[in-house]
């Protein structure tokens, strides 16, 4: 497979290197003196193809990452600094100030995310819109959450404000193939709640972060927002070995995710918010709409190139149908157009890692040794930057592709009897994520969504694999996730409840009459009116009732 060349348009040329000399350490962007990391793109602007350099990053050392941690910690100040009390209204208005100016940057954050990663224009800005979108939902949610804890609760005697708070400095790690939208649903709600955080962007992807650092530096209070650039390794190791990380926020693989948690000394502490690998089946039932089943599986398993964990990373297909589905799938993937982000129309693009092409071979090399086949035309045919998609089959249990999650371009398909043999494939997996089924007949659905619920934590019903709408949970079983990541949820997983409790007795209400009537008391306008409204009802004189105090 050749790569032909098109000219790229004039809108989407780089005219000039983006070289990021500065980091975010104390609301300083502070010029970096040291080693630079350069970026390229595994799309080429010549004929003759070659990657293209696009800019620089910093190469910091552990003694930078640590800086940023010594920021964070003391803007949290155990909990005592500006921003985990900070008034709810002033903490909306520093991250509503940040989506404004975030939002001036859309042309050069999708154009980054087109060369960086080599997703589509429409996938890259509906990426950066969704970004926005996430923003605003989980301030409205916080605005409820907030709404919510102006709520009074008395029993047994005993009144309780209860409310969530933030848990600290959080770490923050985001993947390369969302380094956008899902970078942020773990900084947005994390900073939201009260905490502090330094960020490190993901090795690809890592550009389209610059256009957004005033709008940290602008936004926030000093410390609040730490963006470091680097290794992973070199710059998370030593972080977690101060014991002063509360949370670790990594969207990534669990061998990542448990070789830097180890680094921890006090991993009792440490609270994790993981999006992790995943294996996603389809089940295509013998009553399936093949025609939904099939756009619905190409869907699922083509996007982005199959680098998202929700894709469906291996199609269970009933014996009966199986080879009309085969035939039918691979014509319409061997049918996706391949080209640059920016082309018209363009499915399949170019993948960001240079080694990916060679890893997505083995395993098709791995499969076909055997005794699976590549059934699709076009199927394996490589280009400079890019493997064209493998539909594979039969696939068994001994080959990689059937065990690992691939993350690249190739699709195995897997013929089954009885629907115990999937049902039991998924609960021997290390993953448990989502699962789409395609079927018609309720009687069989019934019982099998049943089981499937308690095997991964999204059944999709005759639809592919999906992460939105984001005020849906997001989450997964075992290696696939911990903690829940979604609008409402993501707001919980950085956050743990507290209160405050009050023994009825004149004394308190005493106390409360005093923190009502005092000017120096920083409360929410509806906080207020909730206590005096509490006072109203409940502490009359003809009551002799007592109340909280927060």
């Amino acid at each position: 497979m050749k790569n032909q060349f098109i000219e790229v348009p004039e809108a989407y040329k780089i005219t000039s290197l983006l070289h990021q000399k500065t980091y975010l350490v104390s609301g300083e962007l502070k010029e970096w003196k040291g080693e630079f990391t350069e970026v390229y793109s595994t799309i080429s602007s010549t004929k003759e193809y070659k990657p293209t350099l696009l800019g620089t990053v910093p190469n910091l050392s552990g003694d930078e990452g640590l800086e940023a941690l010594d920021a964070a910690y003391k803007a949290y100040d155990k909990g005592q600094g500006l921003w985990p009390t900070m008034r709810v209204v002033d903490r909306i208005e520093c991250m509503e100030e940040f989506a404004e100016q975030m939002k001036t940057k859309r042309e050069e954050v999708v154009k980054l995310l087109m060369w960086e990663i080599g997703k589509s224009l429409p996938d890259s800005e509906k990426e950066f819109d969704r970004t926005i979108e996430y923003i605003y939902d989980t301030i409205e949610d916080y605005k409820q959450m907030d709404r919510d804890s102006a709520k009074f609760e008395k029993s047994s005697g005993v009144y309780a404000h209860i409310r969530r708070g933030p848990l600290g400095v959080v770490l923050c790690l985001g993947p390369y193939n969302y380094p956008l939208n899902e970078t942020f649903a773990l900084l947005i709600p994390a900073l939201m709640m009260g905490n502090t955080a330094v960020f490190k962007p993901a090795k690809h992807g890592v550009l389209l972060l610059s256009p957004l650092m005033e709008a940290f530096q602008n936004s926030f209070p000093e410390g609040v927002v730490n963006v470091i650039y680097g290794r992973g390794r070199v710059l998370a190791t030593p972080i977690m070995k101060t014991g002063k990380v509360d949370v670790l926020a990594l969207i990534g693989n669990s061998v990542s995710a448990n070789a830097i948690q180890a680094n921890h000394p006090f991993k009792n502490r440490l609270r994790l918010v993981l999006g992790l690998e995943a294996k996603n089946p389809a089940i295509v039932l013998p009553d399936a709409d093949l025609d939904l089943a099939i756009d619905e599986c190409i869907s699922g398993a083509t996007s982005f190139n199959g680098q998202r964990c929700t894709a469906l990373k291996i199609i269970y297909v009933h014996e009966h149908i199986v080879d009309k589905f085969n035939k039918r799938f691979s014509e319409k993937v061997d049918a996706l157009k391949f080209g640059n982000p920016w082309e018209k129309d363009v499915k399949l693009t170019p993948l960001p890692e240079p080694g990916k092409p060679d890893y997505i071979q083995e395993l098709i090399d791995d499969a076909t040794a055997k005794g699976a086949k590549v059934i699709n035309e076009k199927g394996g045919k490589t280009s400079e930057n890019y493997i064209f998609p493998a539909v594979l089959y039969p696939v068994s249990k001994d080959m990689r592709v059937f065990q690992e999650e691939q993350f690249g371009p190739v699709t195995p398909v897997v013929s089954f009897k009885n629907i115990q043999e999937p049902l039991d494939d998924m609960a021997a997996s290390n993953y448990g994520q989502q699962v789409s089924v395609f079927g018609s007949e309720v009687k069989t659905l019934a019982p099998l969504i049943d089981a499937l619920v308690n095997l991964v934590c999204r059944v999709n019903l005759n639809s592919a694999a999906q992460r939105g709408p984001d005020v849906y949970p997001f989450t997964g079983r075992k290696d696939s996730a911990f903690s829940t990541l979604s609008v409402r949820d993501a707001l919980r997983s950085f956050s743990i409840r507290t209160f405050v409790a009050s023994k009825e007795n004149s004394s308190n209400n005493s106390i409360l009459k005093d923190l009502l009537e005092s000017k120096k008391i920083k409360l929410h306008k509806h906080r207020v009116l909730a206590l005096r409204n509490l006072f109203i009802n409940y502490l009359k004189p003809s009551h002799s009732r007592g109340f909280f105090v927060f």
